[in-house]
């Protein structure tokens, strides 16, 4: 998959949001999986599960996460990046699996959303915590917002305030198992 292909897809899901259901794996070929994504206001962010192109299958899959940014009706791409997929990436862990929680970072990320502003100073950013969240948790809270997560475990939160949000981990029921301050999981990034 190349770059125009990569911006394409990423415009199409924040357009019409994930397939439902969700692919179980990579399929007709593709190299490319859409994990999730997140949409608030005028941000979003969407992160694919890549297979690396090489035909013997000796580099591991990835995960890489696209920030975006609304202007004027349309999404403009603001930047990327990702790292190495964990081994089974498509399987939901235990909270015991994931270190005795039930929200693990492994990823985040920054774009600058105003960068053709004429001075240095002032500069707006868009960030992006990319998490592994326990089986037994069916919703993240991020402020007023409730965000579904997707079977496989893997969800992504986008925001664009200079602070970074509190996200909470819910059971199914509406129960708080986990809270994750993301301004601190940052620093630790």
């Amino acid at each position: 998959m190349n770059d125009h292909e990569v911006h394409a897809e990423c415009l199409r899901l924040l357009r019409d949001g994930l397939p439902e259901p969700m692919p179980p794996g990579f399929d007709d070929g593709r190299d490319f999986l859409p994990l999730c994504l997140d949409v608030d206001g005028d941000i979003g962010v969407v992160t694919f599960l890549r297979r690396p192109g090489d035909v013997a299958g000796v580099f591991p899959p990835f995960i890489e996460g696209w920030t975006f940014h609304r202007r004027d009706g349309e999404w403009m791409e603001l930047g990327g990046g990702g790292g190495s997929a964990p081994e089974e990436p498509l399987t939901r862990r235990s909270a015991a699996e994931l270190g005795g929680r039930h929200l693990q970072r492994y990823g985040t990320g920054r774009s600058v959303r105003n960068a053709n502003r004429l001075l240095p100073w002032g500069a707006k950013w868009v960030s992006q915590a990319r998490l592994w969240v326990a089986a037994d948790v069916s919703h993240l809270r991020v402020g007023n917002r409730l965000l579904e997560v997707p079977p496989h475990g893997h969800t992504v939160v986008v925001w664009g305030a200079r602070r970074g949000p509190v996200v909470e981990a819910l059971s199914a029921d509406g129960v708080v198992l986990d809270t994750l301050i993301l301004d601190q999981a940052l620093a630790r990034a």
